[in-house]
């Protein structure tokens, strides 16, 4: 048992490491080169993999919120390595600060034992494994099909000039994942609630 407790602890220290890395990368105003970023990519890409696996193979509900923290950390980390400041702070806010907190306060909440343990029935493997799969052979034709521009295509945008865009053009793609967020929400809570005899 102490054995996990240390695994989690490290990956959860490379990540934050990672992510601070890659946020002094973003913020610098000399380039950095290729090849340490192209180290710090597969360092990060790693860590998020490993709490990924973590998370999927843990049974200990507590450890899984944990690791779901460092594959959420981790993915705000490629965004900072990506320049993509505004995504890694939304994700460093939103998911990781904001969604992780109501699953832990929810876990607190709910479970009779903190040392609870998440038994997931044969066809409820099998439906993951299977849904994993279409997952993976769908991105991986998505990425052999497009052409990849090189270098950056993109400018420079404000949050002022991100807001604006969030609440006009789109504005019901937008309001499409709050509604999906308050129905996540509506059912965990259906879910966790304590069966009346």
């Amino acid at each position: 048992m102490l054995r996990y407790r240390w695994i989690i602890m490290v990956t959860m220290v490379a990540g934050m490491a990672g992510t601070a890395l890659a946020q002094e990368a973003a913020d610098a105003t000399v380039p950095i080169s290729p090849h340490i970023e192209a180290v710090m990519f597969y360092v990060i890409g790693g860590v998020a993999a490993l709490c990924a696996l973590g998370c999927v193979l843990f049974s200990n509900v507590v450890r899984m919120a944990v690791c779901l923290f460092g594959t959420l950390g981790t993915a705000a980390g490629l965004y900072f390595l990506m320049a993509a400041n505004f995504l890694g702070a939304i994700q460093l806010i939103v998911y990781a600060g904001g969604t992780l907190i109501v699953i832990i306060f929810g876990i607190m909440l709910t479970s009779q034992s903190p040392r609870i343990r998440f038994a997931p029935k044969r066809i409820e493997v099998i439906g993951g494994v299977l849904a994993c799969v279409g997952l993976f052979v769908g991105l991986v034709m998505v990425l052999i099909r497009t052409t990849w521009a090189g270098g950056k295509t993109g400018g420079d945008y404000t949050v002022a000039q991100i807001g604006e865009s969030l609440l006009t053009t789109y504005l019901l793609p937008f309001e499409v994942a709050s509604v999906l967020l308050l129905a996540v929400m509506i059912g965990a809570a259906y879910l966790c609630r304590r069966d009346q005899d």
